[in-house]
């Protein structure tokens, strides 16, 4: 997949918990300007769903280069209408905040697509989430 026009980076992000709250993990896929592409996860223990929504998107940033242009795709309706439409932050404030400092580095477009649709990179997000969950096991 390409970068479409206008940005730097493309940034597919998901989050995935066992239970919830419960194991955890965060999936993303980044786009970069050459069209390479990169996978990171990562998991917690004990956390929520929107904590790793949340967190996904700041682990995406933070594999962006800084004052770049990105677009940023979540199935987190969360995540995203939080960020685009100002829902109010009644919990994970530390996570808001650091996605707000990443967020204000670059300039980033946050874009909803539907979960579990057929989009690839979308999918591959949610597995890599799914993998950080189930503590890096298939």
């Amino acid at each position: 997949m390409k970068v479409p026009p206008g940005f730097d980076f493309l940034v597919y992000a998901d989050g995935s918990c066992i239970g919830n709250p419960g194991p955890g993990g965060w999936g993303v896929v980044v786009v970069r300007p050459d069209g390479s592409e990169s996978e990171h996860h990562g998991a917690n223990p004990a956390t929520t769903n929107n904590q790793m929504e949340i967190t996904a998107a700041v682990e995406g940033l933070r594999q962006t280069a800084l004052k770049s242009r990105v677009l940023l795709r979540s199935d987190s309706q969360y995540v995203i209408k939080t960020m685009t439409l100002n829902w109010q932050r009644r919990k994970n404030h530390e996570l808001w905040a650091a996605l707000d400092a990443e967020a204000a580095r670059r300039l980033v477009t946050f874009e909803w697509v539907k979960g579990h649709d057929s989009d690839p990179l979308n999918e591959r997000a949610d597995r890599l989430a799914n993998l950080g969950s189930r503590g890096g096991k298939a």
